[in-house]
């Protein structure tokens, strides 16, 4: 059987009739039918029922279409990707990342790279951890950023980041004015829990289980962002990411630096076997340099650090992009 057929058998399942099924595919309705009937002849299987001059799907047209679709799908990628080729050449970048990097902070590091200004074409796709796994290790993107909670088993991996984490808070809230938090101070107020499989979690759970500290969690989130929303709304107090909290910042949040270790672990994730090219290269010293500016940013903020390390890191990264 020939990729017609099951062109036309994707048509007319897709469009419920012969006469559209032809009309999608610019031919005759009895050369649709004729190919069914090939198909149906070279399977060795009833497809469709003909009733009334329609074509009803059989069990088996079912499960075959089930095939097709990811048959299709892959089918549909290489058409993009030979489009895309066609409008960009070699001039283009695929990253996938989870929340805590995808949502904001790699998108000010793609506008200090500037792909507009270099003819070139970039994918971000912000997802899950085990999703970027998955992108990666199935060659869909150049390199992808995740947490920890997933097993990088068969993947070449480096440690991109290592934060402490932060709480955050409403600036209403009596503790906004301490300096530093304790692991008790958590437990007097309502608190806004990470989902229980995220390892940032279980290391918290262990930690207070050694200071003898139960929180009152009353809201759990994967997400760092939904925590600091909540948190900014008055529900209650959180740990979180620093990166994600550092959006909320100019619009009341406050965070506070920890008494004890939370640690958030960042890894950076690349197929093996699968040379990064000179663009994906180039990206990854942009994110770097804009990893730099934003946990100087964090420490100042968290008064760890002066100014200055502040203002040389931005300074580091301005001459960084005017030279590349």
């Amino acid at each position: 059987m020939s990729i017609r057929e099951i062109e036309v058998f994707r048509a007319v399942m897709t469009a419920g009739t012969t006469s559209k099924a032809a009309g999608l595919l610019g031919v005759s309705q009895p050369a649709v039918s004729q190919s069914i009937r090939k198909l149906e002849t070279l399977a060795g299987l009833r497809l469709f029922e003909r009733v009334r001059g329609r074509l009803l799907p059989t069990q088996e047209a079912f499960a075959l279409m089930t095939e097709v679709d990811r048959y299709f799908v892959g089918y549909e990628a290489i058409e993009h990707r030979i489009r895309s080729l066609g409008l960009f050449g070699l001039g283009r970048l695929a990253l996938a990342s989870y929340p805590a990097f995808g949502n904001c902070f790699l998108a000010r590091a793609i506008a200090d790279f500037a792909p507009q200004e270099r003819s070139m074409q970039m994918t971000l796709q912000v997802m899950s951890s085990r999703a970027v796994h998955e992108q990666v290790s199935g060659g869909h993107v150049d390199f992808g950023l995740m947490n920890d909670e997933v097993a990088v088993h068969g993947l070449e991996h480096s440690q991109f980041a290592n934060f402490q984490g932060v709480v955050v808070m409403s600036p209403k809230h009596r503790l906004a004015r301490k300096r530093v938090i304790d692991a008790t101070d958590l437990a007097t107020d309502n608190f806004i829990s990470l989902n229980p499989e995220d390892t940032t979690r279980r290391r918290l759970d262990s930690a207070l289980s050694e200071h003898g500290v139960t929180l009152r969690s009353c809201v759990e989130t994967p997400l760092s962002v939904t925590a600091c929303e909540l948190a900014l709304s008055g529900v209650g107090l959180s740990i979180v990411h620093p990166i994600a909290a550092l959006d909320f910042v100019p619009r009341g949040l406050v965070m506070k630096p920890l008494s004890f270790n939370v640690q958030f672990l960042g890894l950076l994730i690349f197929r093996p076997g699968k040379p990064l090219s000179e663009n994906a290269k180039q990206f990854l010293s942009y994110i770097r340099k804009r990893l730099e500016i934003e946990t100087a940013q964090v420490n100042e903020i968290l008064g760890l650090t002066g100014t200055r390390a502040a203002k040389t890191a931005a300074a580091k990264a301005r001459s960084h992009n005017a030279n590349s």
